[in-house]
């Protein structure tokens, strides 16, 4: 109840101190509903389309989610300097100006997308317990979230076929993957990421809102949107699995024939050096596909399907998805790759001229 009550303080802190002053005099029976309760009289969130809607952060741990935010903090914090980090060294460095790391910068922008969307709302939430958000912040969250995750799958996608094209046809690699058809591939997996998505939003504003503006999560997600309209949603949510399996489907499909084309040209290799080498450039890329698509498919099937997974561990996988990938990307790559790891090397030994 301390978590509430210092809720309805914030909001008593505006014009609707005497409203609240009435609500604060009832007996509820638990948490949600007298937050419903104090939402209702306060937003003036009566007609089809709220004023906003209220975040709870991750319901059922409350007591630890201040020293929880510490933890996203830092990996924030990391996934930020990280990939400003990968950026900088390869526009600095033009012999980096090749495909392997234009998609790799293509990869660290959609990370710093995909996590400040998120992340700075969601630390407000847990520390400074800023938990409303205007109704258009939402949809417009909701947009970021879904359309660079899509992005960042293409990418990804985008990424295996270099790889393909790398260890299978390498000495045509810079005259298939030119800088051209690298700028194209990277047009068309950021064009089909935002048009697939924007009607999510479109569909959403087209429908009424039913009385609960509680989103019991962090951030604005589609499917946790859609729970509080009050209208059929077969369609929204026809279109949305339509969507995570057109985009993840394909990629998925396209990064496993280039694994297994890589694998045959691989297995044929004489040597085994040779063998050992085509497979090293290969460990970075995979490194990156497991920790992204790993829990994006968890987050995806316990959200339609896993009915009866905790929703708090159903809350930590949501934020786990667009928090470790970005964090890590930067990491893998750093580590494993040896004209990154020896810039960063060079500048952190102030040797970098």
């Amino acid at each position: 109840m301390a978590e509430v009550q210092r809720f309805v303080n914030t909001v008593c802190s505006h014009a609707w101190l005497g409203q609240i002053a009435k609500l604060k005099k009832v007996d509820y029976l638990d948490n949600r509903e007298y937050i419903i309760h104090a939402l209702l009289l306060v937003s003036g969130n009566n007609s089809s389309h709220p004023v906003s809607f209220i975040l709870l952060g991750i319901p059922g741990l409350e007591n630890a989610q201040f020293w929880i935010a510490f933890l996203f903090c830092v990996m924030y914090v990391v996934a930020v300097v990280g990939n400003i980090t990968i950026l900088h060294i390869i526009r600095m460095d033009h012999t980096l100006h090749q495909p392997m790391y234009l998609f790799l910068s293509m990869l660290a922008i959609t990370d710093l997308v995909l996590t400040s969307s998120t992340q700075p709302k969601m630390l407000a939430i847990l520390w400074f317990h800023a938990h409303e958000t205007g109704y258009h912040a939402c949809l417009i969250q909701v947009f970021f979230i879904h359309a660079f995750a899509s992005v960042e799958s293409g990418v990804l996608m985008a990424m295996a076929l270099d790889r393909y094209v790398a260890i299978c046809f390498p000495l045509r690699h810079s005259s298939i993957l030119t800088s051209s058809v690298v700028v194209k591939l990277g047009a068309v997996v950021m064009v089909r990421g935002l048009l697939l998505v924007s009607p999510f939003c479109f569909m959403i504003s087209r429908m009424p809102f039913c009385p609960n503006r509680i989103i019991p999560q962090s951030y604005c997600e589609h499917m946790a949107v859609l729970k509080l309209l009050c209208a059929d949603t077969r369609v929204n949510r026809g279109y949305g699995l339509f969507v995570a399996f057109s985009v993840v489907g394909f990629d998925i499909l396209i990064i496993s024939i280039s694994y297994v084309m890589i694998l045959r040209a691989v297995l044929q290799l004489p040597s085994g050096e040779a063998l050992f080498k085509a497979f090293g450039t290969c460990v970075s890329h995979i490194c990156v596909i497991l920790a992204f698509y790993i829990p994006a498919l968890f987050t995806f099937l316990t959200h339609r399907f896993g009915h009866h997974v905790p929703r708090v561990v159903h809350i930590m996988f949501a934020n786990v998805y667009l928090l470790v990938p970005p964090m890590l990307n930067p990491i893998i790559y750093g580590v494993r790759t040896n004209q990154i790891r020896d810039r960063v090397i060079r500048v952190c030994c102030g040797k970098d001229t």
